[in-house]
Protein backbone atom coordinates (compact mmCIF):
# COMPACT_ATOMS: atom_id res chain seq x y z
CA UNK A 1 0.00 0.00 0.00
CA UNK A 2 1.26 3.70 -0.80
CA UNK A 3 0.86 6.37 1.60
CA UNK A 4 0.75 9.97 0.88
CA UNK A 5 1.35 12.31 3.75
CA UNK A 6 0.63 16.10 3.21
CA UNK A 7 1.66 18.75 5.23
CA UNK A 8 2.48 22.85 5.51
CA UNK A 9 -0.73 23.96 5.17
CA UNK A 10 -2.21 26.77 6.98
CA UNK A 11 -3.71 30.04 6.90
CA UNK A 12 -1.68 33.15 5.59
CA UNK A 13 -2.71 36.46 4.54
CA UNK A 14 -3.11 37.67 1.09
CA UNK A 15 0.38 38.17 -0.48
CA UNK A 16 2.37 35.64 1.92
CA UNK A 17 3.86 32.14 1.31
CA UNK A 18 3.23 28.51 2.24
CA UNK A 19 5.79 25.66 2.00
CA UNK A 20 4.04 22.06 1.31
CA UNK A 21 5.47 18.87 2.01
CA UNK A 22 4.12 15.23 0.84
CA UNK A 23 6.00 12.14 1.99
CA UNK A 24 5.33 8.85 0.16
CA UNK A 25 6.01 5.43 1.35
CA UNK A 26 5.11 1.98 0.86
CA UNK A 27 6.36 -1.29 0.41
CA UNK A 28 6.15 -1.63 -3.29
CA UNK A 29 6.29 1.67 -4.09
CA UNK A 30 9.56 3.06 -5.67
CA UNK A 31 9.12 7.12 -5.22
CA UNK A 32 11.90 8.16 -7.62
CA UNK A 33 9.71 5.99 -10.04
CA UNK A 34 6.38 7.91 -9.79
CA UNK A 35 5.56 10.95 -11.47
CA UNK A 36 4.40 13.51 -8.43
CA UNK A 37 1.54 15.89 -8.80
CA UNK A 38 -0.32 18.39 -6.69
CA UNK A 39 -3.96 19.39 -7.37
CA UNK A 40 -6.52 21.55 -4.91
CA UNK A 41 -10.20 21.49 -4.21
CA UNK A 42 -12.17 24.67 -3.38
CA UNK A 43 -15.42 24.42 -1.62
CA UNK A 44 -18.16 23.25 -3.96
CA UNK A 45 -16.15 22.91 -7.18
CA UNK A 46 -14.19 20.43 -9.21
CA UNK A 47 -10.49 18.97 -7.68
CA UNK A 48 -8.43 20.56 -9.89
CA UNK A 49 -4.53 19.97 -10.95
CA UNK A 50 -2.08 22.52 -10.19
CA UNK A 51 1.39 21.32 -10.55
CA UNK A 52 3.12 17.87 -11.91
CA UNK A 53 6.58 16.95 -11.98
CA UNK A 54 8.34 14.10 -13.55
CA UNK A 55 10.74 11.15 -12.02
CA UNK A 56 13.97 12.89 -12.02
CA UNK A 57 12.65 16.75 -11.74
CA UNK A 58 13.55 17.50 -15.48
CA UNK A 59 10.31 18.36 -16.11
CA UNK A 60 7.56 20.56 -14.39
CA UNK A 61 4.00 22.00 -15.73
CA UNK A 62 2.00 24.50 -13.65
CA UNK A 63 -2.01 25.37 -14.69
CA UNK A 64 -2.08 28.90 -15.48
CA UNK A 65 -3.62 30.13 -12.17
CA UNK A 66 -0.33 29.82 -10.47
CA UNK A 67 2.50 30.27 -13.04
CA UNK A 68 5.82 31.86 -11.87
CA UNK A 69 3.89 32.01 -7.91
CA UNK A 70 4.54 28.71 -7.39
CA UNK A 71 7.42 25.83 -7.12
CA UNK A 72 6.95 22.11 -7.55
CA UNK A 73 10.40 20.09 -6.44
CA UNK A 74 10.87 16.34 -5.44
CA UNK A 75 13.68 15.07 -3.24
CA UNK A 76 14.16 11.42 -4.06
CA UNK A 77 16.16 10.69 -0.97
CA UNK A 78 13.89 11.75 1.25
CA UNK A 79 10.52 10.74 -0.86
CA UNK A 80 9.36 13.75 -0.58
CA UNK A 81 7.53 16.43 -2.90
CA UNK A 82 7.32 20.16 -2.12
CA UNK A 83 4.98 23.25 -3.45
CA UNK A 84 6.34 26.58 -2.67
CA UNK A 85 3.46 28.94 -3.20
CA UNK A 86 4.46 32.49 -2.90
CA UNK A 87 2.17 35.49 -3.84
CA UNK A 88 -0.89 33.67 -2.11
CA UNK A 89 -4.42 34.91 -2.97
CA UNK A 90 -7.73 34.40 -1.60
CA UNK A 91 -8.51 32.23 -4.98
CA UNK A 92 -5.99 30.19 -3.73
CA UNK A 93 -7.90 29.02 -0.83
CA UNK A 94 -8.89 25.40 -0.76
CA UNK A 95 -7.59 21.61 -0.01
CA UNK A 96 -4.65 20.85 -1.23
CA UNK A 97 -3.54 16.92 -2.06
CA UNK A 98 -0.47 14.97 -3.48
CA UNK A 99 -0.78 12.51 -5.98
CA UNK A 100 1.42 10.26 -7.52
CA UNK A 101 1.47 7.54 -10.71
CA UNK A 102 4.19 5.14 -11.79
CA UNK A 103 3.98 4.15 -15.61
CA UNK A 104 5.78 6.54 -18.53
CA UNK A 105 7.36 9.77 -17.12
CA UNK A 106 4.98 12.10 -18.70
CA UNK A 107 3.35 15.02 -16.81
CA UNK A 108 -0.26 13.99 -16.26
CA UNK A 109 -2.90 16.36 -14.92
CA UNK A 110 -6.11 14.46 -14.76
CA UNK A 111 -7.56 13.15 -11.72
CA UNK A 112 -8.51 9.98 -12.89
CA UNK A 113 -4.72 9.53 -13.98
CA UNK A 114 -3.13 9.05 -10.78
CA UNK A 115 -3.43 6.15 -9.02
CA UNK A 116 -2.22 7.25 -4.94
CA UNK A 117 -3.80 10.42 -2.97
CA UNK A 118 -2.93 11.93 0.00
CA UNK A 119 -5.59 13.16 2.48
CA UNK A 120 -4.88 16.98 1.75
CA UNK A 121 -4.13 19.72 3.65
CA UNK A 122 -6.41 22.85 3.90
CA UNK A 123 -4.63 25.87 2.73
CA UNK A 124 -6.86 29.23 3.50
CA UNK A 125 -5.79 32.68 2.47
CA UNK A 126 -7.16 35.31 3.96
CA UNK A 127 -7.95 38.44 1.75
Amino acid sequence: QVQLVESGGGLVTAGGSLRLSCAASGRTFTFSDATMGWFRQAPGKEREFVAGISRGSSSTLYTDPVKGRFTISRDNAKNTVYLQMNSLKAEDTAVYYCAARGGPNVLWRRVDEYSYWGQGTQVTVSS
